[in-house]
């Protein structure tokens, strides 16, 4: 996530708005842990993998808006 953005603008981010930082730390989080289960290292039911999975997209989508309310307040 945030792949096209410079590193340091988003770290910026995470130091200025707490929320932001909670929120990527979360992503991330439910990022690996959905990776994990989908290689079958993390054993979990199918159900529970979709609300993660769910869940996951939320933030990012959260996350994206929280970045672009970022970039109009800059410009």
């Amino acid at each position: 996530m945030f792949e096209n953005q410079q590193r340091d603008d988003v770290e910026a981010l995470m130091k200025t708005d707490a929320e932001f930082r909670r929120l990527y730390q979360h992503h991330r989080q439910l990022d690996s842990k959905v990776h994990d289960a989908d290689i079958g290292v993390l054993p979990i039911d199918d159900v529970t993998l979709a609300g993660m999975k769910k869940e996951k997209l939320l933030a990012k989508a959260r996350l994206e808006r929280m970045w672009a309310d970022r970039a109009h307040l800059i410009h």
